[in-house]
């Protein structure tokens, strides 16, 4: 298997990830990291560049985000196989951390129910880890266009109360170049009052969200999952492994998700 994260490609990959932050307009200077290939984009927001064959382990990946917390930076991590195969989904997530998107406020939209089909298409283009199966789908519409979707599963029954319904928001994603204000807000409480759940959890990915958004809902942090590694295929899809352990595939790995659950 060829990986594009030898020393050649490794360079390149950098460099377009570097070129298109100056075709975007946006600055950046080099840290002094443990980590190599730390950018620091702003006062609160760095990302670290991490090749397909990292010298790293989650643990150490863990340890650094948790250092730069304490200086309150938010630090990403930016992996080669998601830039090489995601490059416009990254560039749309980075503009919206940086606050630089578009303005939609949500009064503006309307909730509505949409099709898988529908959903699908908008997730894999503008969500960074595309669509999976979930049983509903909503949209947010402003003036017939789709601006914002969320999924989440069928709803659960808990057994440590009678007549308790649980749900999982699985995906939440805006059209790429926007932030939509109370998007997702607007997006639960459509779901809430349709499926009436007792609550809805969700997860963050931790090299991207310390759940800031979750939070600012009123969400709880309930848990923190371990990093996940990931076999990676001839096109550089991820797929979930249970271990690192060596059976002949190229592998990656995440710094792991936080749980949140949001009571209603």
């Amino acid at each position: 298997m060829n990986i594009p994260g030898e020393e050649n490609n490794k360079n390149t990959w950098h460099r377009s990830f570097i070129l298109e932050l100056e075709r975007t307009g946006i600055t950046y200077q080099l840290l002094s990291s443990i980590l190599s290939h730390t950018l620091q984009l702003t006062e609160h927001l760095a990302i670290s560049l991490i090749d397909i064959q990292t010298p790293y382990l989650p643990d150490q990946l863990v340890h650094e985000q948790a250092l730069f917390l304490q200086n309150k930076i938010k630090l990403v991590y930016l992996w080669e196989d998601v830039w090489l195969t995601k490059p416009q989904q990254v560039m749309a997530r980075v503009q919206s951390l940086l606050g630089i998107n578009k303005r939609i406020h949500g009064r503006k939209t309307q909730v509505k129910r949409i099709s898988k089909p529908v959903a699908d298409q908008f997730l894999n283009h503008n969500h960074l880890q595309g669509a999976v199966s979930a049983r509903y789908k909503y949209g947010l519409i402003l003036q017939e266009e789709l601006v914002a979707v969320a999924t989440f599963s069928a709803l659960r029954k808990m057994n440590f109360a009678e007549n308790y319904k649980s749900a999982e928001l699985i995906r939440f994603a805006v059209k790429a170049g926007y932030s939509v204000t109370g998007g997702l807000s607007k997006l639960i409480a459509g779901f809430k009052e349709d499926l009436e759940p007792q609550d809805i959890m969700t997860y963050a990915d931790r090299d991207w969200s310390a759940g800031d958004a979750y939070h600012r809902l009123g969400f709880q942090q309930t848990g923190i999952l371990e990093p996940q590694y990931f076999v990676l295929t001839e096109n550089l899809q991820r797929y979930i492994i249970k271990d690192s352990l060596d059976n002949g595939a190229e592998k990656v790995f995440n710094t792991g998700s936080l749980k949140f659950i949001l009571k209603f």
